[in-house]
């Protein structure tokens, strides 16, 4: 069966939660109001289904969100503008099915329209080879590390450029398309489409 990422719907909010705490110590936990939070007001909050399922979310929020992560901090006083993934759960029986590439290929679909380039982060706690190889795969590399006063956890903070940025820009401004898969609220796309989608990293 195939991959759906879709725009959460309200009654989900309680599995979402649930499922984020249920992630182990690589996702920060959440609880009711800090989710309903993101729901308000994340310009991204999408979760992906498989077999009818819900099988992960991903929540991002762009460089100018008053957002409170010091990770985002982070990012925000080195860089003027970005897409910023705050965090991504893949369900645990889903993960290494594809789940994780369907929402970064959405997120990129997305984000590419509107920002320069995606930044995001990886604990550096136990054993986090497959991540960082997931997110370099993906065009991600390191521009720096961070220790949360909040945790003291250390992160490796990654970012991406968006390649199509400056030709969306350029050609459209910030009069894009009245197309579905641009305007919010966005339509639902199987991973093959997402796929087809993203792009590589920029030469």
């Amino acid at each position: 069966m195939s991959i759906v990422v879709r725009d959460v719907r309200e009654h989900e909010l309680d599995s979402v939660l649930a499922l984020n705490n249920a992630a182990g110590p690589a996702i920060l936990p959440l609880d009711a109001a800090r989710l309903r939070h993101f729901y308000d007001t994340a310009e991204y909050f999408r979760v992906a289904e498989r077999d009818g399922a819900l099988a992960g979310f991903l929540i991002g929020v762009g460089s100018h969100a008053e957002h409170d992560s010091s990770n985002f901090r982070w990012f925000r006083e080195r860089y003027p503008d970005f897409f910023y993934i705050d965090r991504i759960v893949v369900a645990s029986r889903r993960r290494g099915g594809g789940v994780g590439r369907a929402f970064y290929a959405d997120a990129q679909s997305y984000a590419e329209l509107r920002y320069p380039q995606m930044a995001c982060e990886v604990f550096l706690e136990g054993s986090t080879d497959p991540a960082l190889l997931f997110h370099g795969s993906f065009g991600f590399h390191e521009v720096g590390q961070h220790v949360m006063a909040e945790t003291g956890v250390r992160a490796a903070m990654l970012m991406k450029p968006l390649c199509s940025y400056a030709w969306v820009r350029e050609t459209y401004g910030d009069a894009l398309p009245d197309a579905p898969w641009i305007t919010r609220p966005r339509t639902a796309y199987t991973a093959a489409a997402l796929a087809r989608r993203a792009t590589g990293t920029c030469a």
